[in-house]
């Protein structure tokens, strides 16, 4: 080889040198942010040849198992057979302006830095895993090993020495580089022009900084889009969510029957052991959300983000519910002033109603098409029929056969609104227009409800009909004629059906969610 004629190495350097590229281990020359400035990445879609090679540098750099994947690379395709193109997209942390993972995290383990990096505080992390639903790129992930959610940090250990993170410095074709972005230019300019590409989440839900260079090919299907995978089933949430609903809802009735004998009526006034059953499914239910948890031991940090956190006003809302139920109970016991017992109801009312929104608005998120609706928070607090069945139970165990006559209506009346719902989102899936934006997650939620789970649909439509209607109108016609075993029993076969039956219905609402994400993501790790 002569002086003058350049090793391979050398070769590649100087191409490397020349284009700009930013891959291999070595420093670079990039400024640190200025105010109103932050670091983002730039993907070139027309280089990226899907090799996978920044996945496998992001998890050795990081530690991560296999199933821990903070980069993944998606892939797309477009043409008919033979003339078909592959397309690729690789993904990890948007590091976005607006992050709804920051926002939604019960614990503030979400950090912003000054550079624009979403960095996650591993410590403080207790493994609810919200934000694995907030996202709509579904970058968080659940590290089973660890209990906890971990994400991309950008290597910003490597950027603070000046090398580029590991996922820019593996791929072999530069598509991937990190860049310097102004903020407010990117808002107002350019992230509608740069910011978006084919089969993504809207931008404007977190504002996004990932920079793209795609091709201009049109109609790119995800290559997923056969797959139709269950989520997970929650099961600690579906016992949890119900059972809290339905000890609001048989508050509420005892609530109402204290506010109407305040209006003279002479009704029966409630005793220790209606609150001791309106207690009891509080008290199995809140304790079964810790199960849901990565870490339950710092269950009671998950109170820290009031301001910003659904998940953070629940638990604050439903704990203080719960423990204004103890010192009800107790006021009961010690048969405390029945004005003063009112006033202290009021405020565990406020606090149970205020409970139970703050739990549906959890699910209405924008990155699950499926939660992300009006009629969720109606079905949470529509359970509450069940609590209704329940208190005319106790009624009708204490001989207050009138009284029972009197509430059960209401039950009835509570459980055709719910069914209403039900029928609602029947229709909704039955007329699911291909025009809807979010088309492509819908259809799968419906055919995950009509196929995959057809038993359960149709087990929950003759439940809820036999449980909210059919037995309770019975107990009420048997409650006219004086037979009151009878009644009894046919209110009890219509509490056990009917929570059946939301139990189903709890379990679909989980296992049918499907989320926005990254198209033609196959290796998905632990997302949920």
């Amino acid at each position: 080889m002569s002086s003058n004629e350049k090793t391979p190495l050398e070769s590649f350097i100087s191409y490397k040198a020349d284009t700009g590229m930013q891959c291999g281990n070595y420093s670079i020359d990039i400024a640190k942010p200025k105010a109103g400035e932050q670091y983002r990445f730039h993907f070139d879609a027309t280089a990226c040849i899907g090799c996978h090679c920044c996945e496998v540098a992001c998890n050795e750099q990081n530690n991560n198992s296999a199933d821990v994947k903070w980069r993944r690379v998606g892939e797309t395709q477009s043409g008919i057979f033979p003339n078909v193109k592959n397309h690729f997209n690789s993904m990890s942390c948007n590091h976005c302006i607006d992050p709804e993972c920051l926002k939604g995290c019960p614990t503030n383990s979400y950090i912003k830095f000054d550079n624009g990096i979403v960095f996650h505080d591993d410590d403080s992390c207790i493994g609810c895993q919200y934000c694995t639903w907030n996202c709509p790129y579904e970058v968080p992930v659940f590290n089973k090993d660890r209990g906890i959610v971990t994400k991309c940090h950008m290597c910003h250990e490597k950027l603070e020495v000046g090398q580029t993170p590991a996922c820019v410095q593996a791929c072999p074709s530069g598509a991937i580089a990190i860049e310097i972005v102004n903020v407010k230019e990117w808002l107002e300019v350019d992230m509608s022009k740069q910011g978006v590409a084919p089969n993504l989440p809207d931008i404007e839900i977190t504002k996004p900084t990932t920079r793209y260079t795609i091709d201009e090919t049109a109609d790119m299907i995800p290559a997923d889009a056969h797959i139709i995978k269950p989520n997970h089933s929650e099961w600690p949430l579906v016992f949890m969510t119900v059972l809290t609903q339905i000890s609001f809802g048989a508050f509420s009735a005892v609530l109402l029957g204290d506010i109407v004998n305040l209006f003279g009526f002479n009704l029966p006034t409630p005793n220790i052991w209606m609150m001791i059953a309106i207690f009891l499914p509080s008290l199995i239910g809140l304790p079964l959300s810790a199960l849901h948890l990565g870490r339950p031991a710092l269950a009671m940090t998950a109170m820290k983000n009031i301001k910003t956190s659904w998940l953070s006003r629940e638990a604050l809302a439903l704990a203080l519910y719960a423990g204004g139920l103890t010192i009800i109970i107790a006021l009961y016991f010690f048969e405390i002033n029945q004005k003063f017992r009112f006033i202290v109801e009021l405020l565990v009312f406020g606090a149970g109603i205020y409970g139970i929104f703050a739990q549906s608005m959890i699910y209405r998120i924008k990155a699950r098409p499926s939660w992300n609706k009006k009629e969720t928070t109606n079905i949470f607090f529509n359970v509450g029929y069940i609590g209704l069945f329940l208190i005319t139970f106790m009624l009708m165990l204490n001989e207050n056969y009138s009284s029972a006559s009197v509430l059960l209506p209401f039950g009835i009346f509570i459980g055709f609104l719910q069914y209403v719902e039900y029928s609602k989102e029947v229709d909704f899936y039955k007329y699911l227009s291909n025009e809807h934006k979010n088309f492509y997650q819908l259809n799968k939620t419906k055919i995950l409800y009509e196929t995959n789970f057809i038993k359960l649909r149709d087990y929950r439509r003759n439940s809820i009909f036999v449980g909210a209607f059919i037995l309770p109108i019975l107990s009420i016609l048997f409650l006219a004629s004086q037979n009151y075993i009878p009644a009894i029993i046919f209110l009890v076969l219509s509490i056990l059906i009917s929570f059946s039956s939301e139990i189903v219905s709890r379990l679909l609402f989980y296992k049918t969610a499907v989320s926005l994400g990254l198209a033609g993501n196959f290796f998905m790790g632990n997302q949920r």
